[in-house]
């Protein structure tokens, strides 16, 4: 009887790993050989807890500005980014996915092929750091990414989980090493430490996420204690022109 019980338990502990799984597949190239089971199983609870896989993948348009120094929008289906700088007079309107783009400097349309490159590069580098500190619990098992368990600490009636991301040929720096704290009961993100180098023992920063919200059927967090994400907005329609002029525009007119 105690080895029937024992093997029922086992077929319904992989039964929901493999259910959760199938609800938050990986994405492609995302080191599932390499990374923990519980480690796998925790980020997929942290999707849960976001709004879950669907809400995120219906969810378009959104918008945030990077601790008052520039104002993204990004249209997720399409790759469309749209940078209003708040210091200078620049915008740059580009295409993250085909590296195209559209730059202003100055007041002043670019038309010379390598600076529009440039700045469009430049445009892309933006966006990846941004939207990571925007919409990292949302990227937990993206390409490239490898997830390890390092353990739980209780502190009262508090217990956290702790994650370390580390990555493989993606993004600008991928020699950099991320730990995030996950809330036990809440399965939210509470904080991130941030490693310049994968071999460094102590981060660069660590920094809280804090502050959730709802917007359209998904949470987001703009609160990195010393640093603010602002005008965070989720939106179902967009116009086309936002992304294809320098025009400023309100929300309203849209």
């Amino acid at each position: 009887m105690k080895t029937i019980f024992v093997s029922i338990s086992l077929f319904f502990c992989l039964y929901t790993l493999s259910f959760a799984q199938s609800a938050n597949p990986p994405a492609e190239g995302f080191n599932l050989t390499a990374s923990d089971q519980r480690a796998i199983a925790l980020a997929d609870e942290v999707m849960e807890s976001m709004g879950g896989r669907t809400a995120w993948d219906n969810t378009r348009f959104l918008r945030w500005t990077f601790f008052g120094r520039r104002t993204l929008l990004w249209d997720k289906w399409t790759g469309r980014v749209r940078i209003d700088f708040t210091d200078s007079d620049e915008v740059y309107l580009v295409n993250i996915n085909t590296g195209t783009g559209k730059i202003w400097r100055d007041g002043a349309y670019l038309v010379e092929p390598d600076s529009i490159a440039k700045y469009s590069e430049r445009a892309k580098s933006i966006w990846i750091n941004d939207a990571y500190w925007l919409v990292m619990p949302y990227k937990l098992k993206d390409s490239g990414v490898t997830l390890k368990y390092l353990g739980e600490e209780t502190s009262g009636d508090t217990t956290e989980h702790t994650l370390q991301l580390t990555f493989e040929g993606v993004g600008d720096t991928p020699e950099n090493k991320y730990w995030v704290k996950i809330n036990n009961d809440s399965k939210l993100i509470t904080s991130w430490s941030f490693f310049t180098q994968f071999s460094d023992e102590n981060p660069r920063f660590t920094t809280p996420w804090a502050g959730y919200n709802t917007f359209g059927k998904i949470l987001l967090s703009g609160d990195r204690g010393r640093g603010q994400l602002t005008d965070i907005g989720v939106f179902e329609n967009v116009p086309d022109k936002v992304f294809e002029s320098a025009d400023a525009y309100q929300i309203g007119e849209w």
